[in-house]
């Protein structure tokens, strides 16, 4: 359901999106096409978020990559897992609001722009 429900937030901002199931899946799309940016949940089946993160930097195509990770997991610990994964940011479902999680992509989107002039 939180897919789900950020994919109609982001299609519904103007935003094209392409839906994995898992990190595995999402690591496929990500090799096979070019994306700007990344929003995942960190707790998936197969490849977690933290780990897709790693991935996705540890590949010289994909490094540049903004990733936004979405997850229920609050602690400040878990924040840090994800900053060190390589996540740009990382958001908490219990204090998700819809512009502070569009206002986060569009910062993110926009700082890879300027990077990559």
């Amino acid at each position: 359901t939180s897919r789900m429900l950020i994919k109609n937030i982001l299609t519904g901002a103007g935003y094209e999106v392409a839906v994995a199931v898992d990190g595995n899946d999402a690591l496929a799309k990500i090799t096979a096409e070019q994306f700007d940016l990344v929003v995942s949940d960190v707790e998936m089946p197969g490849m977690n978020g933290f780990e897709l993160a790693k991935a996705i930097r540890a590949r010289s195509e994909t490094s540049h990559l903004p990733i936004v990770l979405i997850t229920s997991l609050s602690s400040q610990e878990d924040r840090q897992l994800g900053m060190e994964a390589g996540a740009n940011a990382y958001i908490v479902k219990s204090e998700f609001d819809n512009q502070a999680m569009l206002e986060i992509i569009a910062n993110q989107l926009d700082r890879a722009a300027r990077s990559s002039i």
